[in-house]
């Protein structure tokens, strides 16, 4: 009201902002139509790496949009993001949406630890990495990754390593009843067979600190560029992966390296989730009485799995599988 004779002034001229509290909210949010679809391939202090239209060629950083809350953000998560999705330096995009996933890898950090945390998402397959020495294979992580397989929805890979240095065979033997396939890989060969089954599919890869499994991946990816740990002396290599990061493959496809675990926490699984997994027990499993852990006697004496082997619909070698699997989600894992 510069310049203007105050006493000639009436109502009409006076101006004031309403308070926060008067101001009229709208509860819509935008609803982005225009918002590229992408694959989160890394994750670092709060800033996703995804890769736009899961091309290895067009990379953004983006960041946790305000309205998305607090929905978790995992590698192999498909995601909208708006923004700048140029992915020049400096440019940081959003991420408004995550998508309903086709299958979730999840672990506990033990079988008492009520909170799981998703280790990837949407992964096709999980390729478990065990040495045939040094350091000996651990069967009893090997069946809580397949417990894990069956719960999430991927289908478990065994991928034996060092060759050279032992024989396949035994361990092979114990897991023909699950009819899981196998890659046997060593260090003077290049791993043809398993570049074929990885092709063109979303793959997580886990095991132990000192499996050989940064090494693997850097023959399959050559400019992975991961750092290989040196085995001690009694087994226990040093951690060379710190986060899950997605890579992509020569040929097609993503492999997803996860860090090196000591223990994979079951705590999320029920007996039922594994028994889903196998068709021919699933319905019989419905006729077992409540809180049966399908163990069989002595501890579920009732079980009806029992009468699918009688019957002839399953092998007995394969219900035995299934129960070393609830076995060990139940804690009673058996390093043979």
């Amino acid at each position: 009201m510069a310049g203007k004779d105050w006493r000639r002034l009436d109502e009409s001229d006076v101006r004031i902002r309403p308070g926060k509290g008067t101001r009229p909210r709208s509860k819509r949010r935008p609803e982005h139509a225009d918002a590229s679809t992408a694959m989160v391939i890394g994750k670092d202090r709060g800033r996703w790496t995804c890769a736009i239209d899961s091309d290895p060629d067009r990379v953004v950083t983006a960041m946790r949009a305000r309205e998305l809350g607090r929905v978790p953000v995992v590698v192999g998560d498909t995601v909208g993001i708006v923004g700048d999705v140029s992915g020049k330096p400096d440019t940081l995009a959003r991420i408004i949406r995550v998508d309903e996933r086709s299958s979730v890898l999840r672990r506990t950090a033990d079988d008492t630890d009520p909170f799981e945390r998703v280790v990837v998402a949407n992964a096709e397959q999980l390729l478990i990495v065990t040495a045939l020495a040094d350091p000996p294979p651990r069967t009893g992580f090997i069946d809580r990754c397949l417990v894990a397989c069956y719960a999430g929805g991927l289908e478990p890979v065994l991928c034996l390593t060092k060759a050279d240095l032992a024989s396949p065979d035994e361990l092979l033997a114990g897991y023909a009843g699950l009819d899981i396939p196998a890659v046997v890989t060593r260090h003077d060969e290049h791993p043809e067979e398993l570049t074929g089954r990885l092709k063109g599919r979303l793959t997580a890869l886990v095991g132990h600190s000192g499996v050989g499994k940064s090494t693997l991946v850097n023959r399959l990816v050559p400019d992975a560029g991961l750092a290989t740990g040196v085995v001690s002396a009694v087994g226990k290599g040093r951690h060379t992966s710190v986060a899950a990061v997605a890579l992509p493959l020569p040929g097609g496809g993503w492999v997803v390296d996860t860090p090196g675990v000591r223990s994979f926490g079951l705590a999320h699984v029920t007996a039922d989730d594994i028994v889903l997994a196998f068709e021919e027990f699933a319905e019989a499993a419905e006729e077992c009485p409540s809180g049966c852990g399908h163990l069989g006697p002595p501890s579920d004496p009732d079980c009806a799995l029992d009468d699918v082997v009688t019957e002839g619909h399953a092998s007995a070698e394969r219900l035995t599988s299934l129960r070393r699997l609830l076995g060990s989600r139940a804690g009673h894992d058996d390093d043979r």
